[in-house]
């Protein structure tokens, strides 16, 4: 989407994305350019992603758990669909700006796969190493306090990570041309 129509003073960065002048002379006011990012931005990629993560985590544990399920598939089962939700959330915003499947597809790859690994790497580690989780049912405290507190440690590792990225013009960076 070109949104030249819709701004005055922008420039290009390397990537070829539309920024805008700021003070700090990244290009983007927001950090989404390549000479670093705000810490606000970094926050809400990582909220946007860890979202989608939620979503399909907690369905999977819970369809798991509720089918009775050993440990390794139900865990499989929820990182697949925090995979698929975290890409899909992003996938639906970048459609909506007139961009084709495929490319859309490209963009969440590249926008959300270190986030989404990073957080699910972080809270399945809590869920394991916090004693008796892994066994924990739906009705159980422990379950929804492990898999809760594995979301809040997995945001505050993440966020970072994507200020990182997001200052390189990777990450959701790349999303945010369609935005």
């Amino acid at each position: 989407m070109d949104h030249t129509s819709r701004h005055t003073g922008a420039t290009h960065d390397r990537a070829g994305h539309q920024g805008h002048g700021s003070p700090a002379g990244n290009g983007d006011p927001a950090g989404h350019g390549h000479g670093g990012a705000t810490w606000g931005t970094a926050a809400k990629a990582t909220l946007h992603c860890l979202t989608g993560c939620a979503v399909g985590e907690i369905l999977g544990m819970v369809i798991g758990t509720a089918l009775m399920w050993d440990n390794v598939p139900t865990m499989a089962l929820a990182i697949t669909l925090a995979f698929l939700f975290g890409y899909s959330f992003t996938m639906f915003a970048v459609l909506r700006a007139g961009v084709s499947f495929r490319s859309a597809v490209k963009v969440a790859l590249a926008a959300d796969t270190v986030s989404i690994a990073v957080m699910e790497l972080v809270d399945n580690g809590i869920i394991a190493l916090v004693p008796g989780a892994m066994d924990a049912h739906l009705t159980d405290a422990l379950f929804w306090s492990s898999l809760l507190g594995g979301f809040v440690v997995a945001f505050v590792v993440t966020t970072p990570v994507n200020k990182w990225l997001i200052g390189r013009g990777k990450g959701h960076a790349v999303a945010h041309a369609y935005h």
